[in-house]
């Protein structure tokens, strides 16, 4: 399913991620929703390389570890294991409540629980496009794979849930943040994986691509196998919205079929809010509730198997 749409240009085209402040002309989202310069921490966003930010060491050390871990055959294991879906069987809501338990170590732009970013994002887009409410709930969903931190979900460690995600089975592109240390990963020397298109073909689509492991493939999953009837560009949101040597830097485009090409229009979208949404300021919770509540039961079965 595809969905067009008539949007400008897509925000990050023109910003070089990790080094570059916001450009005055792009401080101003699609409604109205007005970017901040800086982060929680008073840093500019995505500042991966910023040694003044109180959050770079903890942060530079997460992306150690995932980039030297994250190979194909990990991730095939994990993406087995978790297929099954036998940890736990719960609403929408209830999983948005235990993201209250979780703070995501690799972020360098916010260190509130996580269901204070959900309901962030959700409500800026509600703001600016109060007629898609599948990108509403899309926005309050996006991350709610980040349970896979906690004990009743296996406890991985963060590097294994969190960060930015990018293909394995083929070369790791130089626009990923931190790429020197996916010189420890066991596929980086591998000649089967290293190459452009390694084990995929031209316009393979992204579906049949393997992603890192983390929270966004894990929320696909549950999201499909659970019988969701959002379109695929939410679907499209969940998976890649941490995909982004993809939306950010342009990488990887030759795995895109044209499904893919018209979804990634959602997730430029759906990305200014995710990133630039992130603040101090806390959302009613109790208000905002009867709203989500009712798109969970549209778009989801009352239970869910995770």
């Amino acid at each position: 399913m595809t969905i067009p749409i008539q949007q400008p240009h897509p925000l990050g085209a023109e910003v070089e991620a990790n080094t570059a402040p916001i450009d005055e002309r792009e401080l101003v989202l699609d409604g109205g929703f007005l970017i901040p310069q800086t982060n929680s921490f008073g840093h500019i966003f995505r500042a991966y390389n910023d040694a003044e930010s109180e959050r770079h060491q903890g942060v530079e050390n997460f992306y150690r570890k995932n980039h030297t871990y994250q190979s194909l055959d990990f991730v095939k294991k994990l993406r087995e294991e978790y297929a099954k879906l036998n940890k736990v069987e719960m609403s929408i809501w209830e999983c948005c409540e235990l993201l209250n338990e979780v703070v995501d170590e690799s972020d360098p732009d916010l260190d509130e629980p996580q269901i204070e970013h959900l309901l962030q994002t959700a409500e800026a887009i509600r703001k600016d496009y109060p007629d898609e409410d599948w990108l509403h709930l899309t926005g309050l969903i996006h991350d709610l794979g980040k349970v896979l931190n906690l004990p009743s979900f296996g406890g991985l460690p963060q590097w294994a849930v969190v960060g930015d995600t990018f293909p394995v089975g083929c070369r790791f592109d130089e626009s990923i943040v931190h790429h020197k240390y996916f010189k420890e990963n066991p596929d980086y020397n591998n000649p089967s994986y290293n190459t452009k298109y390694g084990i995929y073909s031209d316009k393979c689509g992204l579906d049949n691509v393997m992603m890192s492991w983390g929270h966004d493939d894990y929320m696909y999953l549950v999201a499909k196998e659970n019988n969701t009837t959002l379109p695929s560009a939410a679907l499209f949101i969940i998976r890649y919205h941490s995909f982004y040597a993809l939306h950010r830097e342009g990488a990887y485009k030759h795995l895109m079929n044209d499904e893919d090409v018209e979804n990634l229009k959602w997730l430029h979208i759906f990305n200014k809010y995710d990133l630039y949404s992130k603040s101090k300021i806390r959302i009613d919770v109790e208000k905002v509730k009867p709203y989500y509540l009712s798109l969970i039961e549209k778009y989801f079965p009352a239970k869910l198997k995770w």
